[in-house]
Formats: structure tokens, C-alpha cells, sequence
């Protein structure tokens, strides 16, 4: 059943949402109303455990040009007001995705289909990983026009590809390609066009494979890692696996492999 956004297509296969951003004739730009169903999705997402791992992708040629420069020139939406109100209209408007991708119980992977700018490329960044095409370019765009990252992109990149790198990105501003993202670590592939949704759909379903309550949980510790200490991380984990031991999916799981067939999960 597949459900439409004006701005963005839900569609469902067994355990695995594809969010695809849909608006193409604007080159998948940033806009209130992409915000708003992209939280609203995972909203959705997280309150249906059947989902075990999303696929989020775009319409046309291009993944995501972030901001609108029309906006930006004539100052409207979040570029129109005093500073106060800008700062307000941020994190009231695109900084609740930063915001929602993160509460995000299920794994997101990112098919980046072309170019991912500025904020595209943030928003490839929410994700847990990403896959590319070959054609597909990338930038911190955010200097060449006089701005900083307001989407999140300072706290995620940094994170990814460490300080000196993301510096080199965020200070030049300057375009790369898939191959210098895969170096970097950005990209876990890059294949030719024609398989990008094979292969994002195929590593979805790798994932999906596995018992709902434990695909969540561990995304969630591996969240929680990047920022915690080793004695906090070890706290959680052991929480964690209090609860992924008392799941009728893990015991089935146990059983399943002791008798050398394929496990029946409930998502229980």
C-alpha cells in the first residue's frame, strides 16, 4: 500500500519503507512542507515495529540542492526577519529533521541518486548509511553563499569523517564526487545508477531480516556511542540486553539456530 505526500512518497515493502522526495522540478529543495512530511514520517515510522529499516531516495536526477536561493534573494520563509526570528524559524522549521532522523528507531539508508548540497547533503548525513551513484556529487555548500551549516551538518560531519576533514569540506565549500565520499567514508558503496535501488533495497532487507526489537536496540547503542563514554556505553548496552533477552523473537532466534532452519519472527 503505498501512501503520496505532494512533497514525499511513502511506499512499503514487507518490513522496509521507501520515503522518495518528489519534488524534482524544484531539484528536491529543502521547503517547509518536505520538513513537515519527512517528520511526519518518522513519526510514522517509529510507531509501527513491522518497519525494520528505511530507504530514503528522490524522484528525477537529483537527491537534494538544499535551500532555496529564490528564498534566500528575496528573503523569505527562514531568511526573511530580525536575527531572533531567523534563529527562531531554524529550529522551529529544517532543524526538526536533525532532530526527528535521530529519534529515528530503525535504521535509515540514504540511495543518494545525484547531487547532495548544502543541506542535501546534511540530510544524506541524518542517515545511518548511504549508498551512492556514481554520477551523484556532493558539498558543505554552506560558505560559498555566506552561511554556516544550520541543519546539522557541523555536528555530523565531524563525526563521520573526523575535524580535519570536515573542516577542509566546510571552509572550502568545495564539490566532490562519490569516489572521494566512499574514500572518506561517507558512502559504504557507489554503483552504477541503474543499481541503486537494487542495492539499497537489498541492504535494507539484510537488515530487515533480523528480530525488530534487536535491529532497533542496536542502532540505538550505536547512536548513543558516538557520544557517551565506554563505562556509560557498557551501562546501556547491558540495559539493552536485559530487554532484547526477555523478546519471544530472540528466544525463537536462539531455537532457530539450534535446529538449523530459518527463524519465524513476531516482533515480540
Amino acid at each position: 500500500m503505498n501512501a503520496e505526500h505532494p512533497e514525499l512518497v511513502w511506499e512499503r515493502e514487507g518490513a522496509v519503507v521507501v520515503l522518495r522526495l518528489n519534488r524534482p522540478e524544484t531539484r528536491n529543495m529543502i521547503s517547509v512542507p518536505l520538513t513537515d512530511a519527512l517528520v511526519q514520517a518518522c513519526a510514522r515510522i517509529n510507531a509501527d515495529l513491522s518497519i525494520k529499516c528505511a530507504v530514503l531516495t528522490a524522484a528525477g536526477d537529483i537527491f537534494c540542492a538544499g535551500g532555496n536561493l529564490k528564498a534566500m534573494r528575496n528573503r523569505e520563509h527562514h531568511f526573511a526577519g530580525n536575527p531572533a526570528e531567523i534563529r527562531s524559524y531554524y529550529d522551529q522549521g529544517v532543524q526538526r529533521l536533525a532532530r526527528a532522523f535521530s529519534a529515528v528507531e530503525v535504521p535509515i539508508v540514504a540511495a543518494v541518486n545525484g547531487p547532495a548540497i548544502g543541506a542535501g547533503l546534511d540530510l544524506a548525513l541524518m542517515c545511518d548509511l548511504r549508498i551512492a551513484a556514481e554520477g551523484a556529487r556532493f558539498a558543505e555548500s554552506f560558505i560559498r553563499l555566506g552561511l554556516v551549516s544550520a541543519a546539522g551538518g557541523s555536528w555530523l560531519l565531524q563525526r563521520l569523517v573526523g575535524p580535519a576533514v570536515a573542516a577542509e569540506l566546510t571552509l572550502t565549500g568545495d564539490d566532490f564526487d562519490a569516489a572521494r565520499a566512499l574514500q572518506l567514508g561517507i558512502l559504504s558503496q557507489v554503483v552504477p545508477p541503474q543499481d541503486l535501488m537494487p542495492c539499497a533495497m537489498a541492504l535494507a532487507q539484510r537488515i530487515a531480516r533480523h528480530p525488530a526489537h534487536a535491529v532497533r536496540l542496536n542502532k540505538r547503542l550505536l547512536r548513543e556511542s558516538l557520544t557517551g563514554s565506554l563505562d556509560s556505553t557498557l551501562a546501556l548496552a547491558a540495559s539493552f540486553q536485559g530487554i532484547a533477552q526477555h523478546t519471544e523473537d530472540h528466544h525463537e532466534a536462539v531455537a532457530a539456530a539450534l535446529d538449523r532452519r530459518q527463524p519465524r519472527y513476531s516482533n515480540k
